[in-house]
């Protein structure tokens, strides 16, 4: 069992007592979400109370996944939020594959999860946001700023447009939120619970897992064609979606004031569009 750690009167305690958890480290705070590790009936798991609504929608998508791809529910409370997951304690990281000169076969796992992800199952759909809804930012950001914003906003309006193989999206993809599970493999957290065409699900790989290693000479051209053949993606649709997702990115960073982050960002906008170009 883990050592008790003082997780203070709020806002874990009710769960500490309700769901009959043990403390077994610090607590871990987010933008969006407080998270502690714990022991649930001795297994390894993570409470995770979100504080946004965008959070909130990522447990029943969790529980809908039944574990096939990612991690598994053990305990969910609709009116909160409040998430018991598995935890996932692999000593494989796809951060550290990149580093280790392994990006090709990270890009491989990241379309081994999301294809599993993207399995139909027979029980009903959570509620999920459009992916129309999303880019309504891009929009904004391509009227107040031009350039790139707006190639990427009209490609994104066509891709919205004309959509194919459309199905549930975790939204946030990429090499941070897909986790060692162990014999279990490789396992997908923090969705974001969207609905759309699957090809959007690949775009932020090309972000990720830092923004030095997106933008180096070469690193998207070789990466997308390795992502197409394991997706099974036309390689240009997806050099589209990258480009949308990038602007659109590069929008919700000036949202929130963040000009330096936006510019790396828009960078892979514009290799991506430069490889369509070609």
């Amino acid at each position: 069992m883990g050592r008790p750690v003082d997780a203070g009167p709020l806002p874990f305690a009710p769960f500490l007592e309700g769901w009959s958890l043990v403390p077994d480290g610090e607590p871990i705070h987010t933008h969006s979400s407080d998270l502690l590790p714990v022991y649930w009936r001795g297994e390894a798991a993570m409470l995770k109370l979100p504080r946004e609504a965008e959070e909130r929608r990522g447990g029943p998508l969790m529980r809908w996944w039944q574990g096939e791809g990612a991690a598994r529910v053990l305990a969910h409370e609709e009116q909160t939020g409040a998430l018991l997951l598995e935890r996932l304690t692999g000593l494989r990281s796809l951060v550290r594959m990149v580093r280790e000169g392994q990006d090709d076969e990270a890009s491989r796992v990241l379309c081994e999860v999301a294809a599993r992800l993207h399995l139909p199952r027979a029980q009903p759909l959570p509620e999920l946001a459009p992916l129309e809804r999303w880019f309504r930012s891009l929009e904004a950001a391509s009227r107040q700023h031009g350039g790139i914003f707006v190639e990427a906003a009209d490609t994104a309006r066509h891709l919205l447009d004309t959509p194919r193989e459309v199905g549930v999206l975790h939204g946030d993809l990429h090499h941070e939120n897909v986790l060692d599970g162990g014999e279990r493999g490789w396992l997908a957290i923090d969705p974001h619970s969207l609905l759309g065409e699957r090809g959007f699900d690949y775009a932020n790989i090309f972000c990720n897992p830092d923004l030095k290693t997106a933008t180096q000479p070469g690193r998207l051209a070789r990466q997308s064609h390795v992502v197409a053949e394991a997706a099974g993606l036309e390689p240009g649709r997806l050099l589209r979606w990258i480009l949308a997702y990038a602007g659109l990115s590069a929008s919700w960073w000036l949202e929130d004031g963040r000009y330096d982050e936006a510019e790396p960002v828009l960078e892979v906008a514009r290799i991506a569009a430069a490889e369509l170009a070609r």
